[in-house]
């Protein structure tokens, strides 16, 4: 299945629910698209975790909608690369 059919069955299966997008993360394996990133903001999800690198252009609309955008998540490791205010890491995170 694609991470956009993927992204589809999680947005119809959260609306027949009556769960709020916005109460959580979307967490894909898939390469993240600009595709992607429309999607999660549709969805009112404020961040999008991925495994895979995203593209500039989901970096442009991650960052234009405010969302936080984390990549290359394996383990503890990751990047942020938008929304880096929103994620709190090392001796900050220890001590919430």
């Amino acid at each position: 299945m694609s991470g956009h059919n993927a992204l589809d069955k999680l947005i119809g299966a959260l609306a027949r629910a009556g769960v709020d997008g916005a109460s959580g993360a979307v967490i894909m394996t898939s390469r993240l698209s600009v595709e992607l990133v429309q999607k999660t903001a549709k969805l009112g999800s404020g961040a999008l975790i991925g495994i895979s690198a995203p593209t500039a252009l989901a970096i442009d609309m991650a960052a234009r909608a405010s969302m936080t955008l984390v990549a290359l998540a394996r383990g503890e490791d990751f990047d942020i690369f938008t929304g880096q205010d929103r994620i709190i890491t090392g001796d900050k995170a220890d001590a919430a």
